[in-house]
C-alpha cells in the first residue's frame, strides 16, 4: 500500500447528516474522504479508490456493515475497517471483531473515540507496511551475507520481543527458551524468571501442556500441524485467572522436531468491554420495560383489593369461611409483590458469585425434591439423570440452585399448558462432567415447545410465555447468574417437540475460596420461581 494512500478513507453510512458531519470532521483531520450511501455503493467505491481505512455503519438497508466488512477483507485483507454500532449491540460488535474489524465505535460518535480508533488503524497499517516492505526486500538483504543475516535476526528478535501478543517457545523437552514482553505482561513473570528455569508443564494449563509434551515425546516428524486459535484460561503469577486466545505448533528442522512455539492473545480488555456492554444493555432493558411491570403490579393490587373486599365482607357477616378465603387472596398477592421486588433487586445490581466447593448433583437433587409436589399436581413425571462421576466443583450454590429451580418450574409449567390429549409428560434434569472438567446442567421437557419467534424473545426484556401470570424475570436472572459464572445458557425447542435448556459452566481453579468447602444443604434457598 502506497504512502499517499495512508490518508485515503471511505465512509459508508445510509444517513446523509452523519456522512456530512463525519466527512467534515475527517477532512479537517487531513483525511481524503470518499462517502457512500449504502453497502453496495461502498464496495464499488472501494474497488475504485482502494482506501487504506474504511469506516462503515453496521445497520444499513441491503448490504449491511458486517457483509461489507467480510467482502472488503476478502478483496484486500490489509485494509483496516472500523465499524459503527448502535448502543447495546453487543453481539454485533463482538461479531465484527471476529471478522477482523480494526475496531468498533458506538453511536452517538464521540470525536475522541473516533480519533483513537483511527490512530490504532493507522498504526496497524504502518506495521503491515513495514512487514510487507521487509518481506519484499528479504531476497536483496540475503545477498548481503553476514551483515544482512545479523540485521535480520535483530529485526526478528525485536519483532518477537515487542509483539503485543505473548510468544513462548520451548526446546524439544518443553523447557522454555523464549519469553517475550507480551508474555511477561500476560503471565506476570519476568523473562529472567522463566527462560531456562521453567517448563511448559509449570506455566501452561495442564491439558495444553500435556498435549504439547505428548507430541514432543512422540516425535511425530512427518506431521506438520497448523495451530488453531482457541479460547482458554491461564494462571498468572499469584494465581490470577487470565482469559487468552491460544495457538501453538511444533517447530521442525530437517524433518526433526526441535521444539514448540505458542502464541497468547490477552483477552482481559475484550472481556471487560463485553461485561461493560452487557451491563449497559441490561440496565437499558430495565428502563425500557418498567412500563410493562406497572401492568403486572396493577393486577396484584387488584388482587389485594379483591381480597380486602372479601375479608371486610366476612367481618361484617361474621363469616369465618369468607374471612379465610379473603385472607388467602391477600397473602398470595403479598407473596407475588414480595417475589417481584426481590427479583428486580437481584437483576438490577452487579453481583460477584460466592464460590464454594459444592456438589452439582446435590443441588439438582434438592431442586427435584422441591418441585416434586408441583410435578405430581400437574401430572408430570420428574426424572433425574445425574452423572455419578461428577465430583464437587467451585460454584455459587445459591445462584445455581436458583437457575435450576427456575428452569424446572418453567418446564413443568409448560407441560401443564400442553393441550395434547393422552400424552405422558416428562421433565428430565441432567448433570454431566465434560472432558475439559466443565459442568453441564440440562433441563428438558416434552411439552408444547416454542417456535423461533418465541425463542428469540426469551432473554430479551421482561418477556414471559405465561402471559399475565409471569414477569419474565426468572429467565433473565438465570441468564445473569450463568454469565456471572463465565458460563453460557442455550435453548433448543420446536413446536410440539418440547424444549431443552442447557447451562454450561467452565471449570474454575481451586485458588478461589480454597478454604471453603460447602454443604449445599446449608446454602440452598427454597423458593418458587416466576
Amino acid at each position: 500500500m502506497e504512502n499517499n494512500q495512508m490518508t485515503k478513507l471511505l465512509l459508508i453510512d445510509d444517513e446523509k447528516p452523519t456522512r456530512k458531519v463525519l466527512g467534515l470532521y475527517l477532512r479537517s483531520k487531513g483525511y481524503e474522504v470518499t462517502t457512500a450511501a449504502d453497502g453496495r455503493e461502498g464496495i464499488e467505491l472501494f474497488q475504485q479508490e482502494k482506501p487504506s481505512i474504511v469506516l462503515t455503519d453496521i445497520k444499513m438497508p441491503g448490504t449491511d456493515g458486517l457483509e461489507v466488512l467480510k467482502i472488503i477483507k476478502q478483496m484486500h485483507p490489509e485494509t483496516e475497517v472500523i465499524v459503527i454500532t448502535g448502543h447495546g449491540d453487543v453481539d454485533v460488535a463482538i461479531r465484527s471483531l471476529e471478522l477482523e474489524a480494526s475496531d468498533f465505535i458506538t453511536k452517538p460518535i464521540a470525536n475522541e473515540a473516533l480519533s483513537v480508533a483511527l490512530k490504532r488503524a493507522k498504526e496497524k497499517l504502518r506495521t503491515k507496511r513495514m512487514l510487507k516492505d521487509y518481506t519484499n526486500n528479504l531476497e536483496a538483504r540475503v545477498r548481503k551475507a553476514t551483515e544482512e543475516l545479523r540485521d535480520r535476526y535483530a529485526f526478528e528478535g525485536n519483532l518477537i520481543q515487542h509483539s503485543i501478543d505473548g510468544i513462548v517457545a520451548t526446546d524439544e523437552h518443553g523447557n522454555i527458551v523464549t519469553f517475550n514482553q507480551g508474555a511477561e505482561k500476560i503471565f506476570g513473570y519476568s523473562r529472567d524468571e522463566v527462560v531456562g528455569k521453567m517448563n511448559i508443564a509449570t506455566l501452561y494449563p495442564q491439558k495444553i501442556a500435556g498435549e504439547i509434551k505428548e507430541k514432543l515425546i512422540g516425535k511425530e516428524t512427518g506431521k506438520h500441524e497448523k495451530g488453531e486459535w482457541k479460547e482458554i484460561t491461564v494462571l498468572g503469577k499469584g494465581g490470577a485467572e487470565i482469559p487468552v486466545r491460544f495457538s501453538g505448533t511444533l517447530l521442525h528442522r530437517n524433518g526433526d522436531i526441535i521444539g514448540s512455539v505458542s502464541f497468547f492473545h490477552d483477552l482481559r480488555e475484550v472481556k471487560r468491554l463485553e461485561r461493560e456492554l452487557l451491563e449497559k444493555e441490561r440496565l437499558s432493558t430495565i428502563g425500557q420495560t418498567v412500563a410493562s411491570l406497572a401492568h403486572y403490579i396493577k393486577n396484584i393490587l387488584y388482587g389485594l383489593e379483591g381480597g380486602v373486599y372479601v375479608v371486610n365482607k366476612g367481618i361484617r357477616k361474621n363469616n369465618i369461611e369468607k374471612l379465610r378465603k379473603g385472607w388467602d387472596i391477600v397473602q398470595r398477592n403479598i407473596a407475588k409483590l414480595s417475589d417481584l421486588t426481590l427479583d428486580l433487586l437481584n437483576y438490577s445490581k452487579e453481583r460477584e458469585p460466592e464460590y464454594e466447593w459444592c456438589s452439582p448433583n446435590r443441588i439438582a437433587e434438592d431442586v427435584c425434591e422441591l418441585m416434586d409436589c408441583k410435578a405430581r399436581e400437574t401430572q408430570v413425571e420428574l426424572r433425574k439423570d445425574l452423572d455419578p462421576h461428577l465430583e464437587e466443583a467451585l460454584l455459587d450454590p445459591k445462584g445455581i440452585h436458583r437457575c435450576l429451580l427456575n428452569l424446572v418450574s418453567n418446564a413443568i409449567g409448560a407441560c401443564a399448558t400442553d393441550e395434547e390429549p393422552h400424552k405422558d409428560f416428562v421433565v428430565t434434569v441432567t448433570t454431566k462432567r465434560e472432558p475439559d472438567q466443565s459442568v453441564t446442567l440440562r433441563v428438558s421437557d416434552n411439552g408444547p415447545g416454542m417456535d423461533e419467534s418465541v425463542r428469540k424473545q426469551l432473554f430479551s426484556g421482561l418477556f414471559s410465555t405465561k402471559g399475565s401470570k409471569g414477569t419474565g424475570l426468572g429467565l433473565l436472572i438465570t441468564q445473569k447468574v450463568v454469565q456471572e459464572h463465565g458460563g453460557t445458557i442455550a435453548v433448543h425447542s420446536k413446536p410440539g417437540k418440547g424444549s431443552i435448556f442447557t447451562i454450561h459452566l467452565p471449570s474454575r481453579h481451586p485458588e478461589i475460596h480454597e478454604e471453603a468447602l460447602c454443604d449445599p444443604k446449608d446454602n440452598l434457598v427454597s423458593e418458587t420461581p416466576r
